[in-house]
């Protein structure tokens, strides 16, 4: 099949035991493109074995260091993975097919996310739509520190199959990274202007878990769905909890020691 050139783009850090199982399954790319902010294990190595091209550059936060990526690539069609991150069959297909002959500049497809060692197919796990496929002229990372995404002013396609998010993090790390998150939305909520009322605090996780875990039939994903969605109801809480407190430390609130960096 004739399609257009393509990069395989993904960022790093210390991600040796999940980097080969993201990189071949996307063995119809052109290049292979990591940008690795300082592993200390094999990572960088084992990118080479894959044939990929590495570039060391510091951390410059989620979506600035996904935007300096996509600047590196040599070919204008991109595809932005995360190392704990993989095509399905269906959707390696999808995408060769969409590249013969593209009919948008984006694309998103599903992203099934397993938790707790279950693939969720409801709430908020599934389907966690996201646009990763597109080309760099039409398309580009928000310079977001956390939750980036790509914009474009462009419709976007939607392509069959998943995107395959299997994270190694024990449930105890996730939830330390969900507390530096939550950590970082509310600095930026009050970078904003913004100063979440107690309805708000109270109000918001209580939604989030009627939308998701009834209206969205999390429940059938047993228990691993249930603990999903109740650590999303309390990063909601927690968020506007902190922006909270901050606005109460004067004008420009109070700085977090966190950073977002990988993991």
């Amino acid at each position: 099949m004739t399609r257009l050139p393509l990069t395989l783009v993904v960022i790093t850090q210390d991600a040796a035991t999940q980097l080969p199982t993201c990189l071949t399954s996307v063995p119809f790319a052109d290049e292979i493109l990591v940008v690795d902010s300082g592993s200390r294990d094999a990572t960088a190595t084992l990118a080479e074995a894959h044939g990929a091209r590495v570039v060391h550059q510091t951390w410059l936060g989620f979506g600035p260091q996904k935007r300096f990526a996509v600047e590196q690539a040599n070919h204008d069609w991109v595809l932005c993975l995360d190392a704990d991150e993989s095509l399905s069959p269906a959707l390696a297909a999808s995408i060769q097919q969409e590249l013969a002959a593209p009919r948008f500049h984006a694309y998103r497809f599903a992203r099934r996310n397993r938790f707790m060692g279950r693939w969720l197919r409801h709430g908020e796990g599934y389907p966690d739509w996201q646009v990763r496929l597109f080309h760099r002229d039409h398309a580009q990372w928000r310079t977001d520190p956390i939750h980036e995404g790509v914009e474009t002013p462009a419709p976007v396609g939607t392509l069959a199959g998943d995107l395959l998010h299997e994270s190694a993090q024990t449930l105890e790390n996730y939830l330390t990274k969900q507390n530096r998150y939550t950590s970082l939305q509310a600095e930026r909520l009050i970078a904003d202007g913004k100063r979440p009322s107690p309805a708000r605090i109270v109000l918001s996780p209580l939604l989030r878990f009627l939308k998701f875990y009834l209206l969205r039939l999390g429940f059938l994903d047993g228990t691993p769905g249930l603990v999903h969605i109740l650590i999303g109801c309390f990063n909601s809480f927690s968020k506007y909890a902190k922006a909270r407190e901050s606005g109460q430390n004067g004008p420009s609130g109070r700085r977090s020691s966190y950073r977002a960096d990988e993991g």
